[in-house]
């Protein structure tokens, strides 16, 4: 994506993401299924939505699921990045501008809210939007409408705005960096994102998903890690959230080639700093690992007799991700059973 602006199409299918991106927040710790039940709720509504979470949580991710799930889906995505357009041309770029508005406009444009128009218009890093913007962005949620630049007509929008930032905006409020009217505006419905430190039982899940991701976007046999890197793995605090795991399992199979092993030596130095390598006692560690995990598959597979459906939704895998448990550890389904 690039880092200033995005326009998504309308949901018809076409222009597919060549690169692997993440289901709509997988896990099962309960901070992440409320954020699963509140996109739920909020996707058809119109009402302004602004997201709060550290840098990698997965913001823009929460707008676009809010987007494609709702009934704006038929309408276009456009994501601006407050903090990287000149501060001189971003109100430009925000509602447009006519011909002759300044030297360079040769002709009327519209701007990224009208291009919006129908769908969701997505905001982000809006703590960095200038004061001066910031009354005209006021004015625009206020009444619909805006005003493109050298131009005194006003042309109505009909877009469903959604906001974020990684900054603490109350208290850039107290310091008069933010219009504290905005803020309350644009805060209609709050979503904060956990950082993944917060939610560490699912770190395995996402693993496992990028890892399967990124084997079929390189076209090669899927690795599994070593006893040792996955320890490393779950021990470090991951300070660049989701992201950050995103982007260390994409180098890890990069450097790894064509080795059926993803071992420690191709982590990043920050994860593995110690340069440590595998030892006997990483493969205890591992077997008894694997004996919990089975022994915990068998007992949910038990409590919802053995209905596949049902026991991936109770310990947070999609039945995909339960099939490839089961086959792990060779659990076999009962027959008879519906599925």
């Amino acid at each position: 994506m690039d880092e200033v602006l995005e326009r998504v199409p309308a949901a018809d299918g076409r222009g597919a993401d060549p690169l692997p991106r993440p289901v709509p927040f997988l896990g099962s710790a309960p901070s992440i299924q409320r954020i699963r039940t509140m996109i739920e709720k909020v996707r058809d509504s119109d009402a302004p939505i602004f997201i709060l979470g550290e840098s990698g949580t997965g913001k823009e991710l929460a707008a676009r699921t809010i987007h494609e799930t709702g009934r704006r889906r038929g309408g276009q995505f456009v994501a601006v990045n407050c903090g990287a357009i000149p501060e001189n041309l971003l109100e430009s770029e925000l509602f447009g501008h006519a011909r002759g508005a300044f030297t360079g406009a040769t002709r009327d444009k519209p701007g990224l809210v009208e291009e919006a128009g129908g769908g969701t218009f997505f905001l982000d890093e809006i703590g960095d939007l200038p004061l001066t913007l910031q009354a005209k962005l006021l004015r625009v949620l206020e009444e619909k409408k805006i005003r493109r630049v050298g131009e005194t007509r006003v042309r109505p929008v009909d877009v469903r705005f959604i906001s974020a930032t990684n900054k603490d905006i109350e208290q850039e409020v107290a310091r008069g960096n933010f219009r504290e009217d905005l803020y309350y505006r644009l805060k209609i419905i709050p979503i904060e994102l956990p950082p993944l430190r917060e939610r560490k039982e699912d770190l395995i899940v996402l693993l496992e998903h990028f890892l399967d991701a990124y084997s079929r976007n390189f076209a090669r046999p899927r690795p599994r890690f070593s006893p040792l890197a996955l320890e490393l793995l779950l021990n470090y605090p991951w300070p660049g959230n989701v992201r950050e795991l995103q982007n260390e399992i994409q180098r890890c199979l990069v450097i790894a080639g064509d080795s059926p092993i993803v071992s420690e030596d191709f982590l990043s130095p920050k994860i593995n700093p110690a340069g440590e390598t595998y030892s006997p006692a990483c493969l205890r560690l591992a077997a008894a690992r694997a004996e919990f995990e089975k022994r915990f598959l068998r007992e949910a597979l038990v409590r919802c007799q053995y209905h596949r459906a049902r026991t991936a939704a109770e310990i947070g895998l999609t039945r995909q991700g339960l099939f490839k448990l089961m086959k792990k550890h060779n659990i076999e389904p009962r027959p008879g059973i519906r599925q």
